[in-house]
């Protein structure tokens, strides 16, 4: 593999409002659609050995949007499960769990289609996805979602989970992992166009 591309979903209007969104799942707004054209010019012209894109609506909308025509649907590429958080703001858990922090504190259990997950669930789903993007023979695009795509860079890095904290991830953003000298680096991280 050469780089991996990440590309963040555009803006929904959950993201919009600070709406914990994992598996519910929302169109982009008017300003995520624009959001998601700005980034044609980081896949035009390019080739990507692999390109793949979480089963979520608003990742693929952004994924065509920004016109990556060829992809593959991977079910890893899902946003975090916030379980019993799922369409709730940090400021509203905070009433019933004063400081409560997603990294360090984790979900509650939700319903059937909301079970939740752990941060080392989505580590091990990301470290999925790196095995897959390494054995591409030169660049690799990801379409999905903030949290997700911060774990991702985590353990890109060798780092665990949870440190996926130190690195925030605005909607409609590029960022793109690489090597110096055959070690994984950030060559670029939540860039807007």
């Amino acid at each position: 593999m050469n780089e991996m591309i990440l590309l963040r979903h555009g803006e929904t209007e959950w993201s919009r409002d600070g709406r914990h969104t994992g598996r519910t799942d929302l169109p982009l707004t008017d300003k995520g659609d624009n959001q998601a054209r700005a980034l044609v010019p980081l896949v035009k012209g390019r080739t990507f050995d692999l390109a793949l894109v979480s089963p979520a609506l608003r990742a693929r909308r952004t994924a065509e949007l920004a016109g990556l025509t060829t992809y593959d649907i991977d079910p890893d590429l899902w946003e975090w499960d916030y379980g019993g958080y799922e369409g709730i703001t940090t400021p509203d858990i905070r009433q019933t769990r004063p400081g409560w922090f997603l990294w360090r504190d984790g979900v509650i259990p939700g319903d059937a289609g909301h079970p939740g997950e752990s941060v080392r669930e989505v580590g091990d789903r990301a470290d999925r996805v790196i095995a897959r993007a390494r054995e591409a023979g030169g660049d690799v695009a990801l379409v999905a979602h903030g949290h997700f795509l911060r774990v991702l860079c985590a353990r890109w890095l060798g780092l665990p989970p949870e440190d996926g904290r130190l690195f925030r991830l605005d909607t409609g953003t590029y960022s793109r992992l690489g090597f110096e000298r055959d070690e994984p680096v950030i060559l670029a991280w939540n860039a807007p166009v």
